[in-house]
């Protein structure tokens, strides 16, 4: 995940999100594997990867619920822009997602182009049975 921030200029941070809200893989490694945290937080920078979480399983109910409503079938890719940067959710697979964090001036075309590349790449490693085995390791580490 720290190689799709340090390839892709004006990355700020990368997670991906499990369907029920959870952090799997991100660009913080201290992240990896943890619950995402809530968004009143005590340590750490603005804008992480635990941060992007949380918006980016907000966005995603609130996307597919859009889409929903609209008959417009499965949300592919959701990107936000913002004076100070911007926020791109692309689906990975049975509900996962990929969250990505840029700074103002990144080139959306270049983001997009690469979360496709990491979701081609990435997308049928992280089935059901992965993130089963992900969360009852990090059970057993605790």
């Amino acid at each position: 995940m720290s190689n799709l921030v340090d390839e892709v200029p004006g990355l700020l941070s990368v997670a991906v999100v499990s369907s029920d809200g959870l952090l799997l893989l991100s660009s913080d490694p201290e992240q990896n594997l943890g619950p995402a945290t809530p968004a009143v937080r005590q340590d750490g920078p603005k804008g992480s990867s635990a941060d992007l979480a949380t918006i980016v399983s907000g966005l995603a109910s609130l996307t597919q619920g859009a889409a929903k409503l609209m008959d417009g079938g499965g949300v592919k890719q959701t990107m936000i822009a913002m004076e100070s940067g911007s926020v791109f959710v692309m689906s990975i697979s049975d509900g996962s997602l990929l969250g990505v964090h840029g700074s103002p001036d990144c080139d959306m075309s270049v983001v997009a182009y690469h979360m496709a590349l990491f979701v081609g790449r990435a997308g049928h490693v992280l089935t059901p049975e992965l993130r089963s085995e992900l969360r009852k390791s990090l059970e057993s580490a605790l």
